[in-house]
């Protein structure tokens, strides 16, 4: 006798759409987990699945800035572009690529030397390595160096407050800087890029590429002018950022080297001398060296106390008020200064 085959109970309808039910709800718990873990971490659902894999942060980021000086450390960038960047060490070398000897500057030789008086001196972050200073409209815009300091800043003049600030990369050591239209244009020191920023908003616009160095930039109005830590002084268009020219820089036929920050101040270039108290005059038409300031003193022990100071470094002229403003890296204070003499 042939044995029937024995069905299968059915699942009661009530009891299949239970386990169902609780599958879909496993589901939803972990998208939930899965979804909690990524606003957590500031990370996308793909993102997740590839934590570890992230490119290095290369952009400035504008930083909120808290009243109180100085300002809050550096603080995380978000990814971007990477761009090549050079191992060195925390500060300057002592020339550019031509390793050149510091200049005499205190050999004169008929070179008229300006002395000066202080006007009034203002607060400073003394924490801030200063690459680069413009003071326009009532308003000092300061670029700060150092490999994970580097920073771009707005600063109240009368208090040192900072208002404002752009983090730079932590791979890059920040350079000087110079405002052209409605543009702020910032140099780094070995990376051989340069970050151009938007004025009015504050806001990072674009990377572009240089061939050498970079210490110090100002403009004449219609070009750009750049020194790379040698006696030369390189012309740029504004707009290409392309080179268009060279000033060779001396004094009495002798190359001045170590051309740091600059300022264009009534048709000459003042130009920092690294490592030196003075800052030249340079005729921007001849390169020659025309006079020299001498400000062997300004930072007095009063002001300095026990801080651990740098050398002299940035000047900033007030274009309208026809006033002359310099300072150094690491000072906690920024003078306004009245030229005297020559001698």
């Amino acid at each position: 006798m042939a044995k029937q085959k024995r069905e299968r109970p059915s699942e009661p309808t009530g009891s299949r759409w239970r386990r169902r039910v609780t599958e879909l709800l496993v589901i939803l718990i972990l998208l939930g987990i899965i979804l909690l873990f990524a606003t957590q971490t500031g990370q996308s659902i793909v993102d997740v699945a590839l934590v570890g894999t992230s490119t290095p942060t290369l952009i400035p980021t504008v930083t909120p800035t808290p009243t109180a000086t100085p300002p809050p450390s550096v603080t995380p960038l978000p990814t971007a572009t990477p761009f090549p960047t050079t191992p060195s060490p925390a500060t300057q070398p002592a020339a550019a690529a031509t390793g050149s000897p510091a200049p005499n500057t205190n050999d004169s030789a008929g070179i008229p030397v300006y002395r000066f008086r202080v006007v009034n001196s203002y607060p400073h972050d003394p924490d801030a390595f200063i690459q680069g200073l413009v003071f326009e409209e009532g308003i000092f815009y300061e670029g700060t160096g150092r490999r994970g300091q580097s920073t771009l800043r707005k600063v109240e003049f009368e208090t040192g407050r900072v208002l404002q600030r752009i983090n730079l990369p932590a791979e890059v050591f920040g350079e000087g800087i110079t405002i052209f239209g409605d543009r702020i244009i910032q140099l780094t020191w070995q990376a051989r890029t340069g970050f151009i920023y938007d004025k009015p908003n504050f806001e990072f616009l674009d990377i572009f590429r240089y061939p050498t160095e970079g210490w110090g930039i100002t403009h004449d109005g219609q070009r750009l002018i750049m020194s790379d830590g040698t006696s030369t002084l390189y012309l740029w268009d504004p707009t290409t950022l392309e080179e268009i020219g060279r000033i060779e820089v001396a004094a009495n036929g002798q190359p001045v080297a170590r051309l740091n920050e600059l300022e264009y101040v009534n048709g000459e270039i003042f130009a920092n001398v690294w490592q030196t108290d003075r800052i030249a005059r340079i005729d921007p038409e001849t390169g020659r060296v025309v006079g020299w300031i001498d400000l062997t003193g300004l930072l007095n022990p009063e002001d300095r106390g026990q801080r651990k100071v740098d050398v002299l470094n940035g000047i900033a002229y007030d274009v309208e008020n026809d006033r002359l403003f310099v300072t150094g890296k690491l000072w906690p204070k920024l003078y306004e200064i009245e030229l005297m003499g020559p001698d």
